[in-house]
């Protein structure tokens, strides 16, 4: 990976929920889930269509990768932009990545105009967004930390400042914990873990990857 290069924190649905707004008679119900393939996101809009099928019109959006590599919308027989894009637009603004959402309008017999359709959708999508369980993807290294039980301590301590908190920890005649460490704070971790050991500390450190962050 070239040096300098910065891997932006994303967030990804660890699960999805159901938002519902009403807009003169008219109700949208916003379906959220998570989905890591092309695949998974066409079977749960496929699965939505069916469970409502008796909707006017089943509306969707959905973001896959880390990136925002591929995004996909539908208005779904709405007028053109009033529907899919706005469903788009608060997944890109939210940071929240491989997931589907699929709004599903019930027609309650007055025209809502261009503008009242992009704002109940718009809402509708963030009433969804809101009802789910969001959880923060960072970049960064997993690191294996051994030392003895006087240094452990003194790196637990450490860690605790930065926020750290050690995933798991093995006590036998040496201390082994295991901790995620954002990209960008791995190496003043490890000077700061050596000086504070005394260069005592064993530390291990993984390939770099992305990892959750709390819950």
């Amino acid at each position: 990976m070239e040096s300098g290069h910065s891997f932006e924190p994303y967030k990804i649905i660890e699960y999805g929920g159901t938002g519902e707004i009403e807009e003169k008679k008219s109700r949208f119900i916003a379906h959220v889930a998570a989905a890591s393939t092309e695949e998974e996101a066409l079977a749960f809009i496929e699965s939505k269509k069916k469970q409502f099928w008796d909707a006017r019109h089943n509306c969707y959006a959905y973001i896959l990768g880390e990136q925002a590599q591929t995004m996909r919308f539908s208005d779904d027989g709405e007028p053109t932009g009033t529907a899919g894009r706005p469903i788009l637009e608060v997944l890109m603004g939210s940071g929240i990545r491989n997931l589907v959402v699929v709004v599903t309008r019930y027609f309650g017999g007055t025209l809502l105009g261009t503008g009242g359709l992009v704002r109940a959708y718009t809402k509708a999508a963030q009433a969804g967004i809101a009802a789910s369980d969001v959880r923060e993807m960072r970049y960064g290294y997993e690191l294996t930390i051994v030392t003895d039980y006087n240094g452990i301590g003194k790196v637990q301590y450490l860690l605790g400042q930065r926020g750290i908190s050690t995933e798991n920890a093995d006590y036998t005649e040496q201390v082994s914990v295991w901790v995620r460490v954002p990209y960008e704070e791995k190496d003043v971790v490890i000077n700061e873990i050596t000086e504070a050991t005394a260069g005592k500390a064993e530390i291990t450190i993984s390939e770099p990857s992305y990892y959750s962050i709390g819950n």
